[in-house]
């Protein structure tokens, strides 16, 4: 059984020859480049010029060498590019360490130490403060605007970190993606997971920022009506590109939007139902009729168990990246309420107190007891919950997969 057929067998709820793993494959189950170069060093690799594909969430590719030897089933469309030495330009961490970054992001450091990330009007974006990880957001172009009709939406979206800091394969057309899809396809047995992005209610809390927004829902529904209507418009128009040119050389497409929280829903299942749902379902019918051999994959972090029935009937084929210590989220709960229904895209290992801080036989028992939960019947992609962070320590990366070899076969 190959790797694609592995994955893609999980998926459609069947028992593959072992349980499909993920590392890389998507831009949530990923590993930051401080924990990638110290994973490097751990297992004896020379040392890599740390391709640094993520700059927001400061994720590192993971090159074919760790790949080898960890043997994921899953690769992500662009970060192969890896391999193309122009793509990229030299940066340095606030550490010192030498990384590699995409050549098109415009990034500068300020007097003061501090990283910031400008559009192509100059406007600075984000900001990686002196001594920290990662980079926050500085614009919200709706945040004390009466605007209503949103004719202006994607040159707002110029302003949003989230929107115009982008990852490979971008800035690449449509129809190059499409080809490197192709060439990808060729070179490797792999299944591909070609991120789209498609979110919603993010995108609302990157523009109106997070509290107006969220507030929005409530006090006026129809002025979130008007801006997730230009929204949805620019999404579909997206859409039919990619799933024309880059459809046809991938198995799973990516969507994300964080809908949950520590507790619960960010929203309650009928403000999702109103707002949201009828136009993921407009999205995904199109995946399955243009594209009918795509799974669909939303990363959705929080608590979403109150959302997750909306979100199966609108189409919704896998979730990413179960976050299992959130309130309703626990494996034994997610399997019996929802397993055959949608398959889980993650909970594999805990990353908030196992994969962080304890030690390696601490995470040998936690894969073992989520592998045994959520594997039976398939419907099943074992990935840590979330990114493995810059702190994490190696032997616990190394354990994590070496747990899962050892109690993945079915």
């Amino acid at each position: 059984m190959t790797a694609r057929d592995r994955v893609m067998a999980s998926l459609t709820h069947s028992e593959p020859d072992r349980v499909p793993v993920d590392f890389g494959g998507h831009r949530s189950s990923g590993i930051a480049v401080q924990a990638y170069k110290n994973l490097r060093a751990y297992l004896g690799l020379p040392q890599s010029p740390l391709f640094v594909y993520d700059v927001v969430q400061q994720l590192a590719v993971i090159e074919d060498d760790v790949m080898d030897i960890l043997q994921p089933d899953i690769v992500q469309l662009g970060c192969e590019l890896y391999k193309r030495p122009n793509y990229w330009k030299p940066w340095r961490l606030h550490d010192g360490t030498e990384i590699q970054i995409p050549a098109f992001i415009d990034i500068a450091k300020r007097e003061n130490g501090d990283y910031v990330i400008r559009n192509k009007n100059g406007l600075e974006t984000s900001i990686q403060k002196a001594n920290c990880l990662y980079f926050e957001q500085l614009h919200f172009p709706y945040c004390d605007s009466d605007e209503e009709t949103f004719d202006d939406l994607e040159e707002a979206f110029e302003g949003v970190m989230w929107m115009h800091v982008a990852c490979p394969p971008a800035p690449y057309s449509f129809e190059e993606r499409g080809q490197m899809a192709k060439e990808l396809r060729a070179s490797t047995d792999r299944a591909i997971f070609g991120g789209f992005g498609g979110g919603l209610l993010e995108p609302g809390e990157w523009s109106f920022r997070m509290d107006n927004f969220l507030m929005e829902l409530a006090a006026d529904p129809d002025r979130v009506e008007a801006f997730l209507d230009k929204l949805l418009a620019m999404h579909m128009r997206n859409l039919e590109q990619f799933l024309e040119h880059v459809g046809p050389h991938i198995d799973i497409i990516g969507f994300g939007d964080d809908l949950g929280m520590q507790t619960g829903p960010l929203m309650s299942p009928r403000v999702y139902d109103a707002l949201f749902k009828p136009r993921y379902a407009k999205m995904w019918r199109l995946v399955k009729e243009t594209c009918p051999h795509l799974s669909i994959n939303q990363h959705c972090c929080g608590s979403i168990h109150a959302l997750l029935p909306s979100m199966i009937d609108a189409g919704l084929d896998s979730v990413n990246p179960v976050q299992t210590t959130c309130a309703m989220m626990e494996p034994e709960r997610l399997k019996k309420d929802f397993g055959g229904r949608i398959a889980f895209w993650g909970g594999g290992c805990d990353t908030r107190t196992v994969l962080s801080k304890g030690t390696p036989r601490d995470v040998d028992e936690n894969v073992k007891r989520n592998i045994e939960t959520l594997a039976s019947g398939g419907g099943f992609v074992f990935q840590q919950v979330h990114n493995v962070l810059a702190d994490f320590p190696p032997e616990n990366v190394v354990a994590m997969f070496e747990a899962v070899k050892k109690y993945g076969k079915y």
